[in-house]
């Protein structure tokens, strides 16, 4: 024991001046170095393994966040699609107020007239907003119908195209005055009161008259699209598109006429479809249909 403890001693001194062991130590270091490894492996794979379950369900976990996360956003994103056309329909519907000066109020569509042939409308406004029966509805581009129907916290609405509906209107070109009537068709209005010699060309504007006090002058109603002058016919048969978009507001504007000194309180105004209005519109065209009858005969030159 004491011998080896002094030749220990020895190999250290001898190690430490002259470095006489670095090779032997990096031998020994080297053969051991698998054991080493053998001994480690056990320890290495168990953190290796904890570490990837780990990391595993951390990202899984992540995933999982990630994909509700987009989920979400998706939703979010559809429901902005719909807000953001809302919000331009709404922002057109408020440009035309600044136009219209005229009381106004904002009424969303809450059904359609699933009758083919009927062209009718339910806004969610009613007598309890100051609605009458009459009252006029327009929309961002023009006049979509007036209020037939009140019905207390909602209303019943016939559109310009409807086959009963008939609308006071003047061409924005000659102040030329006439009744627009419904044909059932939301893309076609008729204007059955011209006689063939009117002033009156494709491309014209068709405006509001204000006669009849239930729409208030000046809001476009439609543009002429066919203008045909048929033999033996007296008047002119004329279509016009109708400036609003009817088959798909989802918003209208209500509107109230400037009261005016002497004029009949709104709750009590006709209905445009009364046939006083239609007999008015075919008396005032009755010099005009004499005239193209004497045309069409060759009395005058």
């Amino acid at each position: 024991m004491v011998v080896i403890c002094i030749v220990s001693i020895a190999l250290m001194v001898l190690d430490n001046r002259n470095q006489a062991m670095q090779s032997i130590r990096s031998l020994l270091t080297t053969a051991v170095y698998p054991l080493r490894v053998l001994i480690d492996t056990p320890t290495s794979i168990g953190h290796w393994l904890g570490e990837s379950m780990s990391t595993r369900d951390t990202l899984q976990s992540e995933n999982r966040q990630l994909n509700d996360r987009i989920l979400v956003q998706n939703a979010r994103l559809q429901r902005m699609a719909a807000l953001e056309a809302e919000n331009a329909r709404l922002r057109a519907l408020l440009d035309s107020t600044a136009k219209v000066g005229d009381r106004v109020l904002i009424a969303e569509i809450m059904s359609v007239d699933m009758n083919p042939f009927r062209h009718k409308i339910v806004v969610n406004k009613g007598s309890s907003d100051d609605v009458y029966a009459g009252q006029a509805l327009i929309d961002a581009q023009g006049v979509v119908g007036q209020i037939i129907r009140d019905q207390v916290y909602s209303a019943e609405a016939l559109l310009i195209t409807d086959v009963d509906h008939a609308l006071p209107v003047e061409l924005l070109r000659n102040q030329l005055r006439t009744i627009a009537m419904g044909t059932g068709d939301m893309e076609r209005l008729s204007l059955p009161f011209l006689p063939r010699n009117a002033d009156v060309i494709e491309g014209d504007l068709l405006v509001t008259s204000g006669l009849g006090g239930t729409f208030p002058p000046g809001y476009p109603v439609g543009t002429i699209a066919e203008v045909t002058s048929e033999a033996g016919e007296r008047f002119l048969r004329i279509i016009a598109t109708p400036a609003a978009r009817l088959n798909r507001i989802r918003e209208v504007l209500l509107i109230w006429p400037e009261p005016t000194a002497g004029a009949t309180p709104e709750t009590e105004t006709d209905p445009i479809t009364d046939e006083n209005v239609l007999d008015a519109a075919t008396e005032n065209s009755a010099p005009e249909e004499i005239d193209s009858e004497e045309i069409d005969s060759g009395e005058i030159e």
